[in-house]
């Protein structure tokens, strides 16, 4: 009997150097075994050195997509990132809610690394007041834990308390992850029945120009780990391994903060098979 693998929804924009967005997505959904679909939320001019223009997509259309996409295949979990505008939010969240789809990972993400602004402030206040109440666990960088929560982040005692205003905000689980920090500290934090639960995940901090979309693929990682049927805290280790070992796999690709290498395990088990060959009778 063939097994169906799990369909991982991204909805997200698309990076034209495929660093980050539905096209990297797609990347990491595959690299974890899971069959992805996607929804652009908006348009982008940019590359590795930087985003040039942002163009959010018809709200309508976003909403047709979605629609066809449900009506068609059994999604298993969702990958939210960048959606542009309020009325792209909006659109998303009515769909969200309607379906009350599970196992969503909710990426707020707010400005790019450069700087861009990604999402306005209407667009940032529905994303917190109708997306993160249906979220199985909202995944922000400290930068955006602070923007959201109006608090200063700047290291795991912060990250808590961060956590702790997310959780008041709607959200059932958090993660914080701390990849611009001097040490690469993650904080899972979630509640239960015996309260809220804080867990910290610390690594050596990678040095490496190739670190583009990395909470893309931490986010999408966690996605296709709970399709699977894998609890929070264990989803949440295995997608820090795997952004990680995707850093230290990338290859130098561009003039400004090249990609992680989402496929590296394809190219790990290619080389296997190049180097120890079945014999030919």
């Amino acid at each position: 009997m063939v097994v169906r693998p799990p369909v991982v929804l991204t909805i997200a924009g698309f990076d034209p150097s495929s660093g980050a967005g539905v096209t990297a997505d797609i990347k990491t959904i595959a690299a974890h075994g899971c069959y992805g679909v996607g929804c652009i939320t908006a348009l982008t001019v940019q590359s590795t050195t930087a985003v040039r223009r942002v163009e959010a997509v018809d709200p309508s259309l976003v909403t047709e997509t979605l629609t066809e996409l449900a009506a068609d295949m059994e999604i298993s979990a969702v990958h939210v990132g960048m959606l542009g505008s309020e009325k792209v939010v909006r659109a998303v969240a009515d769909f969200l809610t309607a379906r009350k789809v599970e196992n969503v990972v909710l990426d707020p993400i707010l400005k790019s690394s450069s700087g861009t602004a990604l999402l306005d402030t209407s667009g940032t206040r529905w994303l917190i007041e109708r997306l993160i109440p249906v979220a199985a666990v909202v995944t922000p960088n400290v930068d955006e834990a602070a923007i959201l929560t109006g608090m200063a982040v700047t290291g795991p005692e912060q990250m808590k308390a961060a956590a702790l205003k997310l959780h008041e905000m709607g959200a059932v689980a958090v993660v914080i992850t701390g990849g611009h920090l001097d040490k690469a500290i993650d904080l899972l934090s979630f509640t239960s029945k015996r309260g809220v639960e804080q867990e910290l995940f610390k690594s050596a901090r990678l040095r490496s120009n190739s670190t583009h979309g990395t909470g893309c693929a931490f986010a999408t990682s966690m996605a296709c780990h709970l399709a699977q049927g894998r609890g929070l805290p264990e989803a949440a280790l295995l997608a820090k391994a795997y952004v990680s070992a995707a850093i230290s796999n990338a290859q130098p690709l561009g003039h400004g903060t090249g990609p992680v290498h989402h496929l590296y395990r394809m190219h790990q088990q290619r080389r296997a098979i190049i180097a120890d060959p079945e014999p030919v009778n």
